[in-house]
């Protein structure tokens, strides 16, 4: 059951196990209820039915995601309990008021709201019904400011003192905002939108590809290509000075994500574009690297000095085996990203915006790309943050419960066999209603749109054909509904 593993690395693997299945829906949660604010915002302000008929197609996706992130994040307080209840008691001064700020005031605003913004529509005011979404919005940007404020103290801890073992803050203002949060949260903020960004122009990609070329769709498109065309360019921005941090704060981590083991005291660092870091050998094999570059993005000097993994001891070092390469698969996949905003924008000047198949394929191709980055990005967080739980203060072994690996083992299956039907279950249905597409409620789809293609839209798993004529009926009984 164990499979040789201690009760430690079993507890980490459910940890990193769980929280990747959690993090991926208040990332759809928290980009979805900006962008539906959003789409309120320019109904109010246009009477555009279109956007209307947007928003109930994505409030439903919205809904399911904050769902399932209310249950898996669930599970994320119930291991702090059982798996690192060492932590919880030692840490739990500064962390535990630091959660306790989240549903003090993140999770009882959305819960006030979100009930209005579901089933408020055409039951209050839209004035009123648009500041409940936007409640909803503000309410999970406020509950990302908490968590990443408690996740950023254990990689920059400050404001606090040691009593009797335990932590004790000090400095509520230097623990909430500790030197790696600003950019830890902007950089986190950008990127839930740049994952729901992708998920929708995913999404109307698919729809643009089947044919669809209604004002649904190439809203859609083109709303969620603007936002990428502004957010990824400001993530490589913000990634920068985030590394800059890091070099400053933790210096072990930077050096595990840049396969770096020699400290460059007579030249520049080179940025190695491909590697295989080798802990006991103490080198990055079969390196292939650029001269220089890597202290001149690091540092921003050609010759500028980064320190080398073989200055920390062994037991302080992370696995650059896995950092190296898990920073690599974010960078790259944001370079793609950037290159698809690119392309949207060409397209759009020459005219080929909605007509581009290249441009669909590709977008359609990029939509999961948000959620990998995401995870390899908190997977460079926290393996690069090891072997301490609380960065140069409190080591990760220190933190675990008194259990078996036995016991952890178990409870790591239970976990995958539930999450896999139970999430498995939300995320297809999730798929099914994006493969279905937003429907005309408010709106009348045009007459030059095919009879088939719209039929196919509203009905993912058969093709029925019929006249445009009964389509445009259909689209007026919903109305009238």
């Amino acid at each position: 059951m164990t499979l040789g593993l201690t009760a430690l690395e079993l507890a980490r693997i459910q940890f990193a196990f769980t929280i990747s299945f959690h993090i991926i829906f208040p990332a759809i949660s928290i980009g979805l209820a900006s962008f539906l604010a959003i789409l309120e915002w320019r109904w109010l302000k246009t009477q555009d039915p279109i956007y209307p008929d947007l928003f109930k197609f994505w409030v439903k996706i919205f809904a399911v995601a904050f769902g399932m992130g209310v249950v898996s994040g669930v599970v994320m307080s119930y291991q702090f309990g059982t798996n690192w209840s060492e932590f919880s008691r030692i840490a739990g001064g500064v962390t535990g008021p630091l959660l306790a700020y989240e549903v003090l005031t993140a999770f009882f605003l959305e819960a006030g709201f979100l009930g209005i913004m579901l089933f408020g529509w055409g039951r209050v005011g839209p004035r009123a019904h648009f500041f409940s979404t936007l409640m909803v919005a503000v309410g999970t940007c406020i509950s990302m400011f908490w968590i990443l404020s408690s996740n950023s103290w254990m990689q920059t801890p400050q404001g606090f003192a040691i009593e009797n073992g335990l932590f004790v803050p000090k400095d509520w203002i230097a623990i909430v905002f500790n030197p790696s949060f600003p950019y830890r949260l902007a950089h986190m903020a950008i990127a839930a939108f740049l994952v729901s960004a992708l998920l929708v122009a995913a999404t109307a990609a698919w729809h643009l590809i089947q044919g669809r070329r209604d004002a649904l769709v190439k809203t859609s498109f083109s709303m969620a290509m603007w936002l990428i065309l502004a957010l990824a360019p400001l993530q490589v921005l913000v990634g920068d000075v985030h590394g800059l941090n890091t070099l400053e704060h933790q210096p072990a981590k930077l050096a595990a994500m840049e396969g770096h083991w020699e400290t460059n005291h007579d030249g520049g660092m080179p940025l190695y574009l491909f590697g295989l870091p080798d802990m006991q050998a103490e080198e990055t094999k079969y390196a292939i690297a650029i001269p220089n570059l890597g202290s001149l993005i690091l540092t921003h000097s050609m010759d500028g000095t980064v320190t080398g993994l073989k200055d920390f001891v062994p037991e302080d070092r992370p696995n650059s085996a896995i950092v190296f390469w898990s920073f690599r698969i974010m960078v790259g996949l944001g370079m793609l990203m950037l290159l698809l905003a690119i392309w949207g924008a060409w397209s759009r000047k020459k005219g080929r915006f909605y007509e581009s198949r290249g441009l669909h394929r590709f977008a359609l191709i990029m939509g999961p790309s948000g959620f990998i980055a995401m995870l390899a990005g908190w997977f460079t967080t926290e393996v690069g943050r090891q072997p301490w739980v609380v960065y140069g203060i409190m080591r990760t072994k220190d933190a675990l419960s008194p259990v078996s690996a036995e016991q952890v083992g178990l409870t790591l299956i239970i976990f995958v066999v539930v999450y896999c039907v139970v999430f498995g279950a939300g995320i297809y249905y999730m798929l099914r209603l994006m493969h279905k597409g937003p429907e005309f409620i408010h709106s009348t789809p045009p007459h030059e749109i095919d009879s088939d293609v719209i039929q196919a839209s509203h009905r993912p798993l058969i093709s029925i054909r019929e006249s445009i004529e009964d389509g445009a009926d259909n689209a007026d009984q919903e109305n009238k509904k």
